[in-house]
């Protein structure tokens, strides 16, 4: 699937940290923890909580933070519609990598079980 140029760059200028408040939002308000969300983060990106808090503190961009990301080599695996995007057919590889991270944050929401967001070949 295509996005558009403009959404793209719009998704690569914006900062994690304007979008983690959402998330931790998202999965407290549906009964998970604050440490679950971290450890679907760690599992995507290969952040501890030390290196995402740093992370957060730099007001980074989405760009930079997958540039600094050690992206799981299981990530390809995660698949379904989020924000009316197909994942495994969107192009751009940034905008694909943000996805994930918006599935596995509604996955955890949506109450399925750690060992299942992490995908395993």
């Amino acid at each position: 699937m295509n996005t558009t140029p403009q959404h793209d760059d719009r998704i690569a200028k914006m900062t994690f940290a304007s979008v983690y408040p959402h998330y931790i939002s998202k999965v407290v308000g549906k009964g998970r923890t604050k440490e679950e969300l971290h450890q679907i983060i760690q599992w995507l990106t290969g952040f501890d909580e030390n290196k995402l808090q740093e992370l957060i503190d730099e007001k980074v961009t989405f760009k930079t933070f997958f540039e600094t990301a050690k992206l799981n080599p299981n990530a390809h695996l995660i698949t379904g519609v989020i924000c009316g995007y197909r994942i495994e057919d969107i192009e751009n590889p940034l905008t694909q990598k943000v996805r994930y991270l918006d599935k596995l944050v509604d996955e955890l929401a949506k109450g399925k079980k750690l060992e299942k967001i992490f995908r395993m070949a």
